[in-house]
């Protein structure tokens, strides 16, 4: 028996069972039905099952049918950092809370959105179109790693990774 490709199935033409009763926090906890999950290794199954539609909808698929579930962030977490090199060849690899390691480089890229308040939430790409929210503990390491350079007339720090530099934000003047 051949093993099933899941990168050559057209996952929104699979049946859709409505939306599953599932949700993930800002602090990356799943629940199902109201409760959170407990089991560290259902999570992790999970996760794997997990996609992104490019309307931003978030579903549980499996080869044969799919489910909407509701993600509030984004539905991973960065929980660790390590750092090897230096410079324009430093990585930075990070661990997510389902225990996902990804290197930060041009295909699995850095971000960070302010919301309204001018709160940075940054962000690494996983796999796919799915996101970790970076952790104010790990962020805070990344701000130390950052150097700064001028960017149209403003200070700017950011990170290198994998041959890829990536912006942190404008640091504000005296």
């Amino acid at each position: 028996m051949s093993n099933l490709d899941l990168n050559s199935i057209d996952f929104s033409k699979l049946p859709s069972c409505g939306d599953f009763d599932f949700r993930i926090a800002r602090d990356g906890t799943w629940f199902y039905r109201g409760s959170p999950i407990g089991r560290k290794p259902l999570v992790r199954l999970f996760s794997t099952v997990l996609r992104r539609e490019n309307d931003g909808s978030y579903w549980l698929v499996t080869p044969v049918e799919r489910g909407r579930i509701v993600v509030d962030d984004a539905p991973f977490v960065a929980v660790e950092m390590t750092v090897t090199g230096a410079g324009e060849e430093q990585c930075l690899a990070f661990r997510t809370n389902v225990e996902d390691w990804v290197t930060a480089d041009a295909g699995h890229p850095i971000r960070v959105a302010y919301g309204a308040g001018g709160e940075p939430s940054p962000y690494i790409r996983v796999r796919g179109a799915l996101d970790a929210l970076i952790s104010r503990a790990v962020f805070y390491q990344l701000v130390d790693l950052a150097e700064t350079r001028e960017q149209d007339g403003s200070t700017e720090m950011g990170v290198w990774s994998g041959g890829a530099y990536f912006p942190l934000g404008l640091m504000e003047a005296a």
